[in-house]
């Protein structure tokens, strides 16, 4: 990942009180900025949540998640929207893994619409939609891949190509006309608005700030976004997102049972 922030907003910790939504300055454990078409991974531990933050109304990230102590276990698009019957993820909703378990959830989404099923750019398509722009020639202004970018962060953990599934991406909404054609929803995305992802296990996370396939504008510009991380706990018996169907309320039981 490149890191180069200098034209990136400045990062602060505002002390407010702690509610569902924000958080004491003394429970963050970091906090960086991720410029647009870079990439980033990491482990988050169960108990920790991370907060996305889309600093100019420009951003997409695509995700992906897999167990850290088993890697083989990882986020299954269809299961997730199918538990939840959803085409969509926002505040409520959890990520589920291939072995019915819940890797992260969303306790908190100003955001409202996170796409699931439109997948990343290669490297190809970034060329015809964008042209090229090398790194050779451009540096830290080079036209990356949101597939490149996945790439190089699975690379750093012994995973491959063969690892890229389907992604969330975070901030972007795409809905279906009457015709069945996906449209990409500009209006959709506003500066400053933000995403918890709470994790309920030790959760591998793979990102990629880089353009959505279906993003509409003529330039190669994603938006840079802001990571902030923090002991949050785990969903409580009353939580939204153990409540909001019968699924879930089993999803964490089963979750649980692993940390038995």
């Amino acid at each position: 990942m490149q890191t180069s922030f200098a034209n990136l907003p400045p990062l602060a910790r505002t002390a407010v009180p702690e509610t569902s939504s924000t958080f004491a300055p003394d429970r963050v454990l970091w906090e960086e900025a991720l410029p647009g078409g870079c990439h980033w991974s990491g482990i988050l531990r169960r108990g920790n949540t991370l907060r996305l933050t889309d600093l100019s109304g420009s951003a997409n990230v695509a995700a992906l998640f897999f167990n850290q102590e088993e890697k083989t276990e990882r986020y299954n698009m269809p299961d997730t929207l199918k538990a939840q019957h959803t085409a969509f993820l926002t505040k409520g909703h959890v990520c589920y893994s291939d072995m019915g378990r819940v890797l992260c959830s969303i306790p908190e989404d100003a955001c409202g619409w996170h796409d699931t099923f439109c997948g990343v750019l290669d490297a190809e398509g970034v060329r015809k939609k964008y042209g090229e722009a090398r790194y050779q020639a451009h540096r830290n202004g080079m036209f990356r891949s949101g597939q490149d970018g996945l790439l190089v962060e699975l690379n750093k953990w012994g995973l491959g190509r063969r690892d890229v599934g389907a992604n969330v991406n975070f901030f972007s909404k795409v809905t279906a006309d009457a015709q069945g054609k996906l449209q990409f929803d500009t209006r959709h995305r506003q500066p400053g608005q933000q995403v918890d992802l709470r994790f309920e296990m030790n959760v591998l996370v793979v990102l990629s700030a880089a353009p959505h396939p279906l993003d509409p504008a003529p330039n190669y510009a994603p938006g840079a976004v802001k990571l902030t991380a923090w002991r949050s706990g785990t969903a409580g018996v009353s939580d939204v997102c153990r409540l909001s169907c019968p699924e879930n309320g089993r999803g964490f039981i089963n979750t649980e049972r692993w940390f038995l």
